[in-house]
């Protein structure tokens, strides 16, 4: 279920997203950081990202992870985008495609502000 109490959505199949890596920002209890937000990738929190120390735009092809470039969608953690908001650098967010365990990290108030 997402965010607004439907169907999640994928957020990205290219590049392929998700803690399954299968396209969806859904957790299942088994993924510690709750990957739950698909965001649209900014150059603000790209660099953000990195100096919080989370590289993501390092292709880390171990982890079957291209590197990202603004505009690619990517399921974040719920509380490095809670982070981004309050430095004032929270990217965009799909609503449909952010899972609604996101919801116990963020608010959903917060969400719709940056809705993209």
């Amino acid at each position: 279920m997402n965010v607004l109490g439907g169907e999640l959505e994928t957020c990205s199949i290219d590049p392929l997203t998700g803690f399954f890596r299968d396209g969806y920002c859904r957790t299942e209890g088994r993924d510690p950081g709750f990957h739950a937000v698909c965001a649209v990738m900014t150059e603000e929190f790209l660099s953000f990202s990195v100096d919080a120390g989370n590289d993501l735009v390092t292709p880390q092809p171990q982890w079957m992870f291209p590197g990202l470039r603004p505009g690619d969608r990517w399921c974040v953690v719920a509380a490095r985008w809670q982070e981004a908001l309050e430095a004032g650098f929270a990217p965009p967010v799909v609503l449909e495609a952010t899972h609604a365990s996101a919801l116990e990290f963020v608010s959903l108030a917060d969400l719709e502000a940056h809705a993209a």
